[in-house]
């Protein structure tokens, strides 16, 4: 991905935990918008809407989907419609009539000449009516609020995922420094060997064949090499790099390389002949799990 859609911005890479909300009045009432999001695989969109606002779902998955590409999102608005105004109440005489009438037919029956409660009345469906809403307008309205709770959203999704770049970036720094390290005290390793079988042969007093020694030497050498894991893993601490750098939904690759992160130093940790190697390869272990847990909230 070259320019997001999300903001115009290069080389971001968004986290998938974030929140937006938007409140907005008007003489219909209030619409309060609530967007939130979490890491998923997918993008797996649930939506509550109001029944009057019913309409608009096919258009906030839309706009959804074009500004977000992975994880769990909860939508909802609610609507408190204004209803302060004398004027928009309108009695349903002929309604009340009714249930004054089934009232007293009721009472006549049961014997009970109680009046049906004024409160009673008021709290039927239907007694209380409301003028029709302007559903365009608020449709509009609501859309609106929606637009700014996603950029809201959208925003704090691209400060996370900056943060994130910064603790992958710092592991990955940590990580380099290791593979260093490791590439350095392999001679060493090499030449500890060597002069520890030369002291074994020389304490039980065998006489020392110098090609059967190097040959010992060899094959050690041969089994202990981590030449090639270490040339791998300075291949991934690049590659991840230039992932973060494109920025875009790269959870996914991101998430691949954590794994082969591992195998490396899994590898690494299986063909250690020196307590420096297996410390290196624990290192790694730890700074690649630290990392495994940034990129699992990746976009």
């Amino acid at each position: 991905m070259s320019a997001d859609l999300r903001t115009g911005t290069l080389h971001m890479i968004y986290s998938m935990t974030a929140f937006g909300r938007d409140q907005s009045e008007g003489d219909w009432g209030t619409l309060t918008w609530e967007i939130r999001s979490v890491n998923h695989r997918y993008l797996d969109i649930s939506m509550r809407l109001p029944e009057d606002l019913r309409g608009l779902e096919a258009e906030i998955r839309k706009r959804l989907g074009q500004r977000l590409g992975r994880g769990k999102v909860d939508c909802g608005l609610r609507f408190q419609r204004n209803n302060q105004a004398g004027s928009e109440f309108e009695l349903d005489e002929s309604l009340v009539d009714r249930l004054l009438a089934a009232a007293r037919e009721i009472g006549a029956r049961s014997g009970d000449k109680s009046v049906l409660p004024t409160a009673n009345i008021l709290q039927w469906p239907g007694v209380m009516k409301t003028p029709a809403l302007d559903v365009d307008a608020l449709g509009e309205a609501a859309l609106a609020g929606f637009d700014r709770a996603l950029q809201e959203l959208v925003s704090t999704r691209e400060r996370e995922g900056s943060d994130l770049a910064q603790h992958i970036e710092q592991r990955l720094a940590a990580a380099d420094a290791v593979v260093n390290a490791a590439r350095e005290i392999m001679p060493e390793v090499i030449s500890a060997y060597r002069q520890r079988v030369h002291d074994r042969l020389k304490d039980i007093a065998q006489e020392l064949d110098p090609a059967r020694l190097e040959q010992e030497i060899v094959i050690f050498a041969s089994k202990s090499d981590i030449a090639e894991e270490l040339d791998r893993l300075v291949t991934h601490i690049s590659e991840v790099r230039r992932v973060i750098k494109k920025g875009g939904a790269v959870g996914r690759r991101l998430d691949f390389l954590m794994q082969e992160f591992n195998r490396e130093a899994n590898t690494i940790g299986s063909k250690a002949a020196d307590i420096r190697v297996t410390n290196a390869s624990v290192e790694l272990k730890v700074l690649i799990e630290q990392m495994r847990e940034q990129v699992q909230n990746v976009e």
